[in-house]
């Protein structure tokens, strides 16, 4: 586990225990946790502390405000959210399989074929 990964766990520890990294972008690292209260698994999304001194979390809350607001079938529910000593983080449902961008990637591929395997013309 690395040290940003370490100070989270601990900071979190008596709601969720991170099992491992899932993904990291721009501005949050996302891990596969354990909500120890409900006994599930959760993504935990976290900002990055190093943007979060620079920028402020001001963005990240946005982010926050507006997943919170969104209700529809297709899009999955804010659990729980917070800042505890400095460290932004929102908690939704882990689902497993593959990540978006791994999945558009393969719908993308998939589109520059025919059924018979060959590329398009």
């Amino acid at each position: 586990m690395t040290e940003t990964a370490g100070r989270i766990a601990a900071l979190l520890a008596d709601r969720y225990r991170i099992e491992r990294e899932v993904g990291a972008g721009g501005m949050a690292t996302v891990y596969l946790a354990h909500d120890v209260r409900h006994h599930r698994k959760v993504a935990l999304k976290v900002l990055r502390p190093e943007l979060a001194a620079v920028i402020g979390a001001e963005r990240f809350l946005s982010e926050i405000r507006a997943t919170a607001n969104l209700q529809h079938p297709n899009i999955l529910p804010l659990f729980d959210s917070g800042q505890i000593d400095g460290t932004v983080f929102y908690v939704m449902p882990f689902v497993e399989g593959e990540s978006l961008r791994d999945r558009l990637s393969r719908k993308s591929s998939s589109r520059s074929t025919t059924r018979s395997g060959s590329p398009r013309k």
